[in-house]
């Protein structure tokens, strides 16, 4: 396979673990990276272990003690020897997208047009490549659809929602469903252990938060870093999620697999321990050709971390998105629609 260079939108946790992933994955090679305080860009490569160690939110243990690295109008990707400060990334980015492949859009998605609007302003820059997101929520999808037309025309590959779930997950239930000619219903439960807690996975706590009972994105996203702290210590640090608004629904049915009301998503985030709370399970239950009812269950290790199954599926999903995009296959595309046909 031809060589990648790609972009990643937003440095904090899994932006900067996508850096730090891609050094291991083959045929990557991350080229500019950004966030709201500054841009990197070197077409040769970037310097990944430099950059990480300036990103907002790194915490480093100086004689026992955890700080956060950097503060002030350097801190962030500005800090960086490799960026400049900047008040407009997303437009820097752009401005150099001719040469990049793709672009990881790993920013908080807390206004559900906020990703599809940075595919258009990529699509009327005239950007021909691929965008990829790790969107949660169901409603992106359609507002996705709605501006498929536009990826067309311009030559974008988008690959939305791949990440763990919806992503991994979902194209483990596209796969688990090719057993039966008929699927009754799919349960995906999670387990995420992020010993490091909120202050490093901000964005992944609040977006999870909003599923809760009397929260949603609005809600959410005014929240204060304190009232944030508050909830997760209301449930101990472990809190669980049922019947969740994530995309694996949407998307798995408009691969054809089942109807979208035949999903169900749930889980539990524990935020103070790297262990996770509970296993990691995709439950498909259908009707085989001969007429037998089975479920076929999909489980992960309990110690592949989140980081592992958002960030490694995230990079292949790209891979994929970029072997479409050079076979001039253009739009919109879900994890589940890159596996194989129901």
């Amino acid at each position: 396979m031809d060589e990648i260079n790609f972009a990643v939108l937003g440095t904090g946790g899994i932006g900067r673990r996508a850096l730090d992933y891609s050094t291991q994955k083959d045929h990557l090679t991350p080229v500019a990276a950004c966030d709201r305080h500054g841009v990197a860009v070197d077409h040769d490569g970037l310097d990944v272990d430099e950059l990480l160690a300036a990103t907002e939110g790194n915490i480093a243990n100086d004689g026992g003690t955890q700080t956060v690295k950097q503060s002030g109008s350097m801190k962030g990707v500005a800090a960086s020897a490799q960026a400049d400060p900047t008040e407009t990334p997303i437009d820097d980015i752009i401005d150099v997208s001719d040469a990049i492949d793709a672009v990881l859009i790993a920013l908080p998605n807390l206004e559900h047009d906020f990703v599809p609007n940075v595919g258009e302003r990529f699509a009327e820059a005239g950007y021909e490549g691929v965008l990829v997101d790790v969107l949660k929520r169901s409603r992106v999808i359609d507002i996705l659809d709605a501006r498929e037309e536009t990826y067309e025309d311009s030559g974008i590959t988008f690959v939305c929602g791949a990440g763990a779930t919806p992503g991994f997950l979902t194209g483990a239930a596209a796969l688990a469903a090719q057993s039966f000619v008929e699927i009754e219903e799919v349960e995906i439960w999670w387990g995420v252990g992020l010993k490091s807690g909120y202050e490093d996975n901000r964005g992944t706590v609040r977006e999870d938060i909003a599923h809760l009972d009397g929260y949603d994105i609005e809600t959410a996203r005014n929240l204060t870093d304190e009232e944030i702290e508050e909830i997760v210590e209301e449930h101990d640090g472990r809190i669980e999620f049922n019947d969740m608004e994530h995309a694996d629904d949407v998307l798995l049915e408009r691969a054809g697999i089942c109807d979208a009301e035949d999903v169900t998503v749930g889980g539990i985030l524990d935020v103070r321990s790297d262990e996770k709370p509970t296993t990691t399970t995709v439950s498909v239950t259908g009707r085989t050709f001969d007429g037998e009812r089975g479920t076929n269950t999909f489980q992960l290790d309990d110690v592949t971390s989140m980081e592992a199954n958002v960030n490694g599926p995230a990079l292949g999903y790209m891979k994929a998105g970029v072997r479409r995009n050079r076979a001039g296959e253009y739009g919109v595309f879900g994890p589940a629609d890159l596996m194989p046909g129901f």
